[in-house]
């Protein structure tokens, strides 16, 4: 039974919960990032390379084996390297994206940092020396 009530512990801990919620939304953020890059960035860069489709971009080593009926019985074998550049650009796009969230989290911190401290109040032995200076007035 131990084992069990370690094991929930550990789910439940704060920083299990918030490196879930991370990864959930770096997910959703990573589908994002990809639907730009493919439906947005790529097709204009294309276009400016002559009507290039990346996602069509591939070095076949082996052709398609279609039969007599037109069916294809063995699928081509390739490089699709088209594909791999838009991962390339996917990936620069996020990285781009938490380089600015950590270049503005390490701002905010250091701002903390730099906050001047709240004003010291008086000690506990000054302020009675203040109350018995009153008392003998």
């Amino acid at each position: 039974m131990g084992f069990f009530k370690d094991f929930k512990s550990f789910l439940l801990k704060g920083d299990i919960v918030n490196l879930a919620t991370a990864v959930i939304v770096a997910g959703a953020f990573g589908k994002i990032v990809s639907s730009f890059t493919n439906d947005i960035l790529m097709p204009p860069i294309g276009m400016l390379l002559g009507n290039v489709d990346f996602s069509e971009l591939k070095y076949v080593l082996q052709e398609a084996v279609v039969d007599a009926s037109g069916e294809t019985t063995q699928a081509a074998v390739s490089i699709n390297y088209g594909s791999f550049i838009q991962f390339i650009i996917d990936f620069i796009i996020i990285g781009f994206a938490i380089f600015m969230v950590l270049k503005a989290y390490e701002k905010t911190k250091k701002k903390e940092e730099a906050a001047p401290a709240a004003p010291k109040g008086p000690s506990q032995e000054e302020l009675l020396a203040e109350i018995r200076d009153l008392l003998k007035k």
